[in-house]
């Protein structure tokens, strides 16, 4: 969901946010050549939507924002306020980089995204993901370059590549190129928790 309201959001945190990820995703979207015509084919968006998320009008949801990030071909995370890099190799479990957390309307969703990896400027990242029951992508399918790798530590999850469906469970793990059109689902009545393993990084 993407709330197209030109009203300014409450809180300056919020509004600082918003213009940041709307100047980025500008600035990106010009440095490769793209018009907004261009980016909203590469994302499924429209037109509109995406000139209002450029301008900081709109509160994108954070399935929005990864759509974006493929489509521009960077990390999600490049589209937020810049964060300290770690220079250690290690990420303690109380100091994993929050992804969501810093999505303006993530607090309606109870998915976690937490990044393993110390920062994402090497070749590879990893995600580790929490999905409530019941939650599902399938309205935003992911399609992006590189490969992915997930594993299912507790719970199950649905993995969707091209519509097709591959239920996996405590152990099972799967790899798939990530030009494939892809989404995930848990259709269980428990939390699902995983750990994504993704090269290039794209998150």
């Amino acid at each position: 969901m993407v709330d197209v309201s030109t009203e300014a959001p409450a809180e300056l945190g919020v509004s600082v946010i918003l213009e940041t990820i709307g100047t980025r995703v500008r600035e990106m979207r010009k440095a490769k050549g793209l018009t907004l015509a261009d980016l909203a084919r590469a994302t499924s968006l429209s037109t509109a939507i995406v000139s209002q998320i450029e301008r900081g009008l709109a509160n994108p949801s954070f399935s929005t924002l990864v759509q974006l990030a493929h489509g521009l071909n960077v990390p999600v995370g490049k589209l937020f306020p810049d964060e300290e890099d770690s220079h250690s190799p290690v990420v303690r479990k109380n100091a994993r980089r929050d992804l969501k957390g810093r999505a303006p309307e993530s607090a309606s969703d109870d998915t976690v995204f937490e990044l393993l990896t110390p920062n994402l400027s090497g070749s590879l990242e990893a995600i580790w993901v929490v999905t409530p029951p019941g939650s599902t992508t399938e309205s935003t399918p992911f399609k992006h370059g590189g490969e992915e790798f997930v594993i299912v530590i507790s719970g199950k999850k649905d993995v969707y590549l091209n519509g097709e469906r591959y239920a996996l469970e405590a152990g099972d793990s799967i790899t798939y190129n990530s030009s494939i059109p892809h989404w995930f689902g848990n259709s269980s009545d428990e939390p699902c928790a995983s750990i994504s393993v993704i090269t290039p990084p794209t998150w």
